[in-house]
């Protein structure tokens, strides 16, 4: 595999953005279009986290590498913890390796597995879909992580003039609808088995993930060694980034940054290389000082 930051040296000041998405799981950017849009905008270093794809790692670095735009193998593991929904950015894996491959697939499996399930409850709830089941062996096409959109989609086609007093969203859930995910432990060794290191993203989030205070993260950590924090994100507020940012260095953790971008409507942030310059050194990054 190529590796397109080989060698590679930033300015502290270089732009970087260390989270973004692409059709590969639940963005609207494609590859080239994101890739473009970085080496457009001079980013000096970005990563594709898309959710549990680990296995588009070797053609992302391909991607880059043609492109001349220096990509981080990364990926974010969807993962649950005390019952809440909370991610986890994995960096500098090896894709050769397995555990985390394995512990992805897994997930996929489980969404598809759920989103079958929740196509047959809607059946059963008087939706009647296409008769040669082509819109759910569309619908299991798609990324895990697009899946139960689609099925919301595919809902709101056929309620048409039914009548419904109540959302989609909320009728899909209400059908079994899911996000698989995998323990947050299991994750993190499995990172560390495959060379990388375990950020936790947005840890401040509230739109239904565990949103986190110096306590929660210490229970947190005691149960999972995670590596670092996504202490700069664009939803969190000046408080909670002064809180992360204070925590993480007092328990010397790793600091990343960013945009959660998935399109244009939400474009990458430029985020200097230096807020994030041990994470960077971690991944054999050198920062001009």
């Amino acid at each position: 595999m190529n590796s397109s930051t080989a060698n590679l040296v930033l300015e502290s000041d270089t732009a970087i953005d260390l989270q973004l998405h692409t059709t590969y799981s639940d963005g609207k950017w494609t590859p080239e279009q994101l890739l473009d849009r970085l080496a457009h905008e001079q980013f000096g270093l970005a990563a594709i986290t898309d959710h549990e794809r680990v296995d588009t790692a070797a053609a992302l670095q391909q991607l880059a590498f043609d492109k001349h735009v220096p990509l981080l193998v990364a990926v974010e593991m969807t993962a649950t913890w005390r019952g809440n929904m909370t991610d986890v950015l994995c960096f500098g894996f090896d894709p050769q390796k397995l555990a985390l491959g394995e512990l992805a697939q897994q997930v996929i499996r489980r969404q598809a597995e759920n989103t079958r399930e929740v196509y047959e409850n809607l059946l059963r709830r008087g939706y009647r879909f296409s008769q040669d089941s082509a819109e759910l062996t569309a619908i299991l096409a798609k990324p895990s992580s697009q899946q139960l959109f689609a099925l919301v989609d595919l809902a709101k086609k056929y309620s048409l003039g039914r009548g419904e007093s109540e959302s989609m969203g909320r009728i899909v859930l209400q059908a079994g609808g899911a996000y698989a995910s995998s323990d947050i432990a299991a994750i993190v060794d499995a990172a560390h088995a495959d060379g990388a290191v375990c950020i936790l993203a947005h840890p401040g989030r509230t739109d239904g993930f565990m949103a986190y205070d110096a306590e929660l993260l210490n229970e947190l950590r005691r149960k999972a060694p995670i590596d670092g924090l996504e202490v700069y994100y664009p939803v969190h507020s000046s408080e909670q980034t002064a809180m992360f940012l204070d925590y993480a260095q007092r328990h010397h953790l790793l600091i990343s940054s960013g945009s959660d971008s998935h399109g244009p409507d939400k474009p990458p942030i430029r985020y200097p290389a230096k807020l994030s310059q041990a994470l960077l050194e971690r991944m054999a990054i050198q920062i001009k000082s």
